[in-house]
């Protein structure tokens, strides 16, 4: 493999080009959801949400940990949870419920932004992200009741450090994640560069090869498939922005991955952080990326089918 300085200096370009489409992204949004969480848009917003969670079993006070999921991220939805359940019993069921609907419907301002500039309108993404996760929570309901699982009590393996929410602390936290983003970034553009050099690039496509085919896409779309796969529309948006504006992938084919990226990203770290909680991995899981691919076959049937020409 070449490590000339030419080569290192086009590499080092890459990965600050991807990480300041990322920044001009995420910064914004990350301001504006703090600002409306101050003013007491996810309280309100929970309120909304309050009567959807008896449809699926859960306590209406619950809704508070979905609205936050939305507005922010995952781990901020598991303290919110611990403070909420920590005095009552939540059992197996009702964790895995509300496990699923944070993981389809989590940090959607962010992540909506990304989707947005891969082309997928916020009319779409809000569906997809809000009544997917209400869909998919309700399906897990259902399917814990009639298979008589899921009475026994949650039991949560992690407790929050809770820290406190002022303007300085929640800007140093944002720092090390914008930090952390970009050696993820770094490390994520060397890796894929040398797959390529490997050759592996290609494995990658036949290992995805029955996801591409029921998305209808080419096998040039994997990589970016991976990427959200694996860390996220938020840790891999600058490389999935640069990736759909390179014109290396199409855009019919850009605006179907990012789909079901949408419902259905960062399949491990997700999976894991709400398995902390108690929840149980099957429908975490398997139950997520079976509903995310029927729902994406839909959406190639009706929103983006194979011959269209003209895009949403």
């Amino acid at each position: 493999m070449n490590f000339s300085y030419p080569v290192l200096r086009q590499y080092g370009k890459d990965v600050f080009r991807a990480y300041f489409i990322l920044l001009k992204l995420m910064v914004p949004a990350l301001i504006i959801v703090r600002v409306l969480d101050q003013l007491g848009f996810t309280q309100w917003l929970a309120w909304l949400l309050s009567p959807l969670m008896s449809a699926v079993g859960l306590p209406s006070e619950l809704g508070l940990v979905w609205a936050t999921g939305m507005l922010t991220n995952i781990y901020t939805a598991m303290v919110v949870y611990y403070e909420l359940a920590a005095d009552q019993p939540i059992t197996l069921a009702q964790i895995s419920t509300l496990g699923v609907m944070i993981l389809v419907s989590h940090a959607i301002p962010v992540e909506g932004a990304v989707a947005r500039l891969l082309q997928v309108p916020w009319r779409l993404t809000i569906v997809l992200r809000v009544g997917g996760g209400f869909v998919l929570g309700w399906l897990t309901c259902l399917s814990f009741d009639l298979l008589s699982l899921g009475s026994r009590p949650a039991h949560s393996v992690w407790k929050p450090e809770l820290t406190d929410s002022d303007w300085a602390t929640w800007g140093l936290e944002q720092l090390q994640l914008l930090s952390t983003i970009l050696l993820i970034l770094a490390a994520l553009m060397a890796g894929l560069r040398i797959l390529q050099w490997l050759g592996l690039e290609r494995l990658l496509g036949v290992l995805l090869k029955p996801l591409m085919s029921l998305m209808q896409v080419k096998e040039n779309a994997a990589n970016i498939t991976i990427v959200g796969l694996m860390l996220g529309l938020s840790f891999g948006a600058g490389l999935l922005i640069d990736e759909a504006r390179s014109g290396r992938v199409s855009k019919r084919d850009i605006k179907v991955v990012a789909c079901f990226l949408g419902l259905c990203h960062s399949i491990v770290e997700d999976t894991l952080l709400i398995m902390l909680l108690g929840a149980h991995v099957v429908p975490l899981l398997f139950g997520r990326l079976l509903f995310s691919c029927i729902v994406i076959w839909l959406i190639c049937k009706s929103v983006y089918p194979p011959e269209q020409t003209r895009y949403a």
